[in-house]
C-alpha cells in the first residue's frame, strides 16, 4: 500500500478516465458556448471529418426525478430524429454517458442567433437590418415553420435566441429552428396541451396562452413569429412585460397590460372564445379596469406603416387564434412578393452597393474546468471574449430574465437536413420568384 497517498491519486485518475465515454474521443473539444438549467453545451471538432468541420454537443443532466435520462433530451430526440428540412435543426448524433445517465445531443454548428444579431444592429452599428435580410429570414423562419406545422409538430417556444443562422459554406445565411425541448405533436394529444405547463417566454407568449386556453393550436407559434418579426424591424422587443415568477401558470398580468397597450384590448365580439378563457374570467376586473384607448402599434411602426410589412405583421398578431394567419398563409403574403424578393443566403446585399454586414463570432470560453467526464478544451487557452460571454438563462436577456435571453438548448447549434427542391428553393409555399443568392 502507497502510504504516501500516490495511491489514492492514481485510483482517482483511474476513476476518472474510466467515468468518461470513450466516444468522447472522436471529438476534439473547444470549449463552452452555452449553459442553462439543462445541463451545458460544448463547440467540438470532428477529429476524422474535414478540417474545421465543428458541432456543438448540448449535455442534459440526468432527470430531476432521478429516474433516467431528462424527458426533454427524449423529447427532442424523438422529434429532431424524424425531421428533415434545410429550416430545422439537424441532429447529427446521440451519445449517453451511462455512469451519470446523462445525455448528449451533437448537432451541426451555427455560428448566430437572432438574437445577438439583433443586439449587434441595436447596441453597436445602430442602424436597422437590411430589409433584405430581415425578408430573408422571416420567410425561413415561416418556411420550417410551416414544415413543422404541416407534420402535427408546435414548436411552442420561438423566440430570437432559438431562431440560428448559419455563416459559412453552401449554408451561409440559413436559418435553423432550433431548441425543440417544450416541442410537442399535436394532432391528437391524449390531454390537454396545457396540462404540459409554462410554455413560450413570456415575451412571446401569446394571450390565448396568457389566458389560459386549454386546447390550443399552433396559432401560439405564429404569434411568436410575429414578436420575431417586430424585433427584426424595430431592434426591440414589443412586448417587454415583467414576469411574476412567483406565478405557476401562464397568466402574465403585466404582460396583458403591455399587449393590450400595444394593440388595444380584445373584445368577444371580435374573439368569441375569449369568454370561455379562465384568467379572462377570473382577472376581468383588473384588466378592464384600465383603459385602453389609444393603441401604440402605428407608432412604434411608423416608419413602416401602411407598407404589406405592417399588414402582415398585423394579421399575425390576430387576437382569435382561429383567425389568426397561418405560417403557410403567411409565405403568401404580398409582402414576400415585393422588392427585395428573399433569398436563401439572408447576409448577402439586397441591392447592388448595399453595405453587407459582419456578425462578429460566437464567444466561445474556453479557460472552465469541463468536469470529470468530459476531456479538456484544446490549449486550455482564454478566449478573450469569454469575459464578456453572454450569461445563458433559460429565461431572460435582461436583468429582470422576463424575456428575451439565451435558452441555449438544441438551440445555438445547427442546421437542417435535405428539405431543399432541385432549383435551390425551400420546400414549402414561397415567392415564385425565389432566389438562390
Amino acid at each position: 500500500m502507497d502510504r504516501s497517498g500516490g495511491g489514492t491519486a492514481s485510483s482517482a485518475a483511474r476513476a476518472k478516465a474510466v467515468a468518461r465515454p470513450s466516444w468522447w474521443d472522436l471529438y476534439e473539444v473547444v470549449g463552452k458556448i452555452g449553459e442553462g438549467t439543462y445541463g451545458l453545451v460544448y463547440l467540438v471538432r470532428v477529429k476524422d471529418k474535414a478540417q474545421g468541420y465543428k458541432l456543438a454537443i448540448k449535455k442534459f443532466k440526468p432527470s430531476k426525478d432521478g429516474d433516467g435520462v431528462s424527458p426533454t433530451a427524449i423529447r427532442e430526440i424523438m422529434l429532431l430524429r424524424e425531421c428533415c428540412h434545410e429550416n430545422i435543426v439537424k441532429l447529427v448524433n446521440v451519445h449517453i454517458n451511462h455512469a451519470d445517465a446523462s445525455l448528449y445531443l451533437a448537432f451541426d454548428y451555427a455560428e448566430y442567433d437572432l438574437y445577438e444579431i439583433i443586439r449587434f444592429h441595436r447596441e453597436k452599428l445602430q442602424y436597422a437590418i437590411s430589409p433584405y435580410t430581415v425578408k430573408s429570414l422571416m420567410w425561413q423562419i415561416l418556411n420550417g415553420l410551416h414544415y413543422l406545422h404541416s407534420n402535427w409538430i408546435i414548436h411552442r417556444d420561438l423566440k430570437p435566441s432559438n431562431i440560428l443562422v448559419m455563416r459559412e459554406g453552401d449554408e451561409a445565411g440559413v436559418v435553423k429552428l432550433g431548441d425543440f425541448g417544450l416541442a410537442r405533436i399535436y394532432q391528437a394529444p391524449l390531454k390537454p396541451l396545457s396540462d404540459n405547463g409554462v410554455v413560450v417566454t413570456v415575451w412571446y407568449r401569446s394571450p390565448d396562452l396568457l389566458l389560459g386556453a386549454k386546447h390550443y393550436t399552433p396559432a401560439v407559434d405564429v404569434w411568436a413569429v410575429g414578436c420575431i418579426f417586430a424585433e427584426l424591424l424595430t431592434l426591440k422587443p414589443l412586448f417587454q412585460g415583467v414576469e411574476d415568477k412567483g406565478m405557476h401558470n401562464p397568466f402574465q398580468i403585466d404582460q396583458i397590460d403591455k399587449i393590450f397597450k400595444v394593440l388595444g384590448p380584445p373584445s368577444v365580439d371580435t374573439w368569441p372564445g375569449l369568454a370561455h378563457l379562465p384568467y379572462w374570467q377570473h382577472n376581468r376586473q383588473s384588466i378592464q379596469n384600465k383603459k385602453y384607448d389609444h393603441p401604440l402599434l402605428p407608432s412604434m411602426t411608423a416608419h413602416f406603416a401602411k407598407t404589406a410589412a405592417y399588414d402582415l405583421l398585423t394579421k399575425m398578431f390576430e387576437y382569435d387564434p382561429a383567425k389568426r394567419l397561418t405560417a403557410e398563409q403567411a409565405l403568401k403574403h404580398e409582402y414576400f412578393r415585393q422588392e427585395p424578393l428573399p433569398g436563401k443566403n439572408s447576409f448577402v446585399s439586397g441591392y447592388p452597393g448595399e453595405k453587407v454586414v459582419v456578425y462578429p463570432s460566437r464567444p466561445v470560453d474556453t479557460s472552465l474546468d469541463m468536469g470529470s467526464n468530459e476531456p479538456t478544451p484544446v490549449g486550455n487557452t482564454a478566449n478573450p471574449a469569454s469575459g464578456q460571454q453572454r450569461r445563458f438563462q433559460q429565461q431572460g436577456g435582461d436583468q429582470s430574465g422576463s424575456g428575451q435571453g439565451g435558452t441555449t438548448t438544441g438551440s445555438r447549434l445547427g442546421p437542417g437536413g435535405s428539405g431543399r427542391r432541385s432549383d435551390g428553393r425551400s420546400q414549402g409555399q414561397g415567392p415564385s420568384k425565389m432566389q438562390r443568392r
